[in-house]
C-alpha cells in the first residue's frame, strides 16, 4: 500500500467550464508550499493526491491549511482493484485503528468492476466484521466510516477524514492589497479575503521613532503567519513619520485621524496600483472606532477609486478575536507595540467629519510631495517562511 493525502475540492465543483482553472491554480499554490518536502501532485476533477517519501505529517498540515480544501483523507492506494488485494488490506487497516462502529461507503468510477457499489459495501462490511470482534454496522452515527474507491487501475481505502478550510484557492480571483496594521482584526479580515480566492500583498505605515522596531516585526510577523495559508505575502513598508508629524502639527486635533487615514489610503491606492491590485482590503469594523463611523468610512473612502473590501465589516470584536485566535495570530497582534493608527490619538476625535473641512485642512499641508517621497523610499520585505523565535526578525 501506497500511504498518500486525498484531496478533495471545496467549492471548486460549483464551477463548471471554469474548474480547470481553479484546480491548476490549488496545484500551482501546494506545489509551492510543499516543495521543500519533494511532494509530488496528481489531480483530475474529482480528486488531487499527494504523494511524499518523508515528511508525512508537515506535508499533511500544510495541505490541511489551504484554501480551497473541502476535506484531505489519509489514503491508500493499492496495487490492484481486486477484492483479494482489497480485503487484505483492509484488515490490516483496521487491525491498527480503535473503533466500535462503522460503516462503509463505495465510489465506483470504473463502471466495468463485476461488483456494483452496495454489494462491495456489503461484501467489506462482512470482512470487518469478521475481523474486528466487538464492532457493529451504524450507518447513521458510526465512529468510522471506511471508504472504498474502485478505479480502472487501482482502489483506494480511507478511514481518517479531515476538514479542509475551504473557499477557494489563493490567487483565482485577483490580487488585492492588505492594509496590514499590528492590530487584531486587519490580520482576520487578509484570511477572509484570502478563502475568498484573493492573493494578498500587504501595506504597513511605520512612523519611527514614534513607532518602534517590534511593532515592525511584529507586522512581519503576522504577514508571515497569513502565508501560511497561502504563499508569501509581500510586505510594503511605508515611512510615515514626516506625513504624520505634519498632520500632528497643522491639524485641528480632532480631524487629525481622517486625515491620517485619508492620506493612508491616497498610498495604499498608489502601492496597489503599481503592483497590479484590484482591491484594498482592510480590518475595519462599523463603529469600533472613530474612524469607523459610516460617515468617517464615506469621507475617508473619498480619496481612492480602488474598491475597499472590509471583510470584518459587520463582526463585533468578540467575535474578531475568536478567528484570530483560529487562525493563530491573536497571541502576535496583541504583543505591546503601538502602531501609526495608536499614536497621536486626540481625546476626542471627530466621528462624523465633514469632507469639505478634510479639503480645507489638507491644503494646509503639502501631503502630495510627502506622499511622493514616502512611495519613492518605502521598503519591501518578504518575511521568513519559518522562523524559530520571534527575535528572530531583530
Amino acid at each position: 500500500m501506497k500511504k498518500l493525502i486525498l484531496i478533495k475540492y471545496a467549492e471548486l465543483s460549483t464551477k463548471k467550464d471554469n474548474i480547470g482553472m481553479f484546480i491548476k491554480q490549488l496545484k500551482r499554490n501546494l506545489e509551492e508550499k510543499l516543495r521543500k518536502y519533494h511532494a509530488v501532485i496528481s489531480f483530475d476533477k474529482g480528486r488531487m493526491f499527494v504523494s511524499v517519501e518523508n515528511y508525512f505529517e508537515e506535508c499533511f498540515q500544510e495541505v490541511l491549511h489551504t484554501f480551497g480544501i473541502h476535506e484531505v483523507e489519509i489514503a491508500y492506494e493499492l496495487e490492484n482493484n481486486s477484492l483479494d488485494c482489497l480485503e487484505n488490506s483492509l484488515v490490516s487497516l483496521i487491525q491498527k485503528k480503535e473503533f466500535h462502529s462503522f460503516k462503509i461507503e463505495t465510489i465506483r468510477s470504473d463502471k466495468s468492476y463485476p461488483m456494483k457499489s452496495p454489494e462491495i459495501s456489503k461484501y467489506f462490511g462482512g470482512v470487518v466484521l469478521r475481523n474486528k470482534p466487538g464492532v457493529q454496522v451504524d450507518v447513521h452515527h458510526p465512529e468510522v466510516v471506511i471508504h472504498i474507491e474502485i478505479r480502472r487501475e487501482h482502489a483506494y481505502l480511507y478511514l481518517d477524514t479531515y476538514k479542509g478550510i475551504g473557499g477557494y484557492p489563493v490567487g483565482t480571483l485577483g490580487k488585492g492589497m492588505l492594509m496590514l496594521s499590528g492590530g487584531i482584526d486587519s490580520p482576520v479580515a487578509g484570511y477572509l479575503a484570502m478563502k475568498r480566492g484573493v492573493k494578498l500583498e500587504a501595506i504597513y505605515f511605520e512612523s519611527p521613532p514614534h513607532t518602534s522596531e517590534e511593532a515592525k516585526n511584529k507586522v512581519l510577523e503576522l504577514a508571515r503567519l497569513l502565508g501560511k495559508y497561502a504563499t508569501p505575502i509581500k510586505v510594503h513598508i511605508i515611512h510615515f513619520t514626516e506625513i504624520q508629524e505634519a498632520i500632528y502639527k497643522n491639524i485641528p486635533k480632532e480631524y487629525m485621524i481622517t486625515i491620517m487615514r485619508r492620506m493612508m489610503y491616497r498610498i495604499a491606492a498608489i502601492i496597489a496600483y503599481n503592483n497590479r491590485c484590484k482591491i484594498l482590503v482592510n480590518g475595519e469594523s462599523i463603529g469600533q472606532v472613530a474612524s469607523q463611523t459610516l460617515t468617517s468610512m464615506s469621507v475617508i473612502n473619498e480619496v481612492v477609486k480602488l474598491p475597499v473590501i472590509r471583510p470584518v465589516a459587520c463582526f463585533d470584536k468578540l467575535e474578531i478575536i475568536d478567528l484570530a485566535k483560529k487562525i493563530g495570530t491573536y497571541e502576535t497582534s496583541i504583543l505591546p507595540y503601538e502602531d501609526c493608527c495608536t499614536i497621536f490619538v486626540p481625546d476626542h476625535p471627530v466621528i462624523n467629519p465633514v469632507l469639505e473641512k478634510c479639503l480645507e485642512y489638507e491644503q494646509i499641508i503639502p501631503y502630495q510631495e510627502l506622499i511622493h517621497e514616502a512611495i519613492k523610499n518605502h521598503e519591501v520585505v518578504v518575511p521568513k517562511e519559518e522562523k524559530n523565535t520571534f527575535e528572530d526578525y531583530l
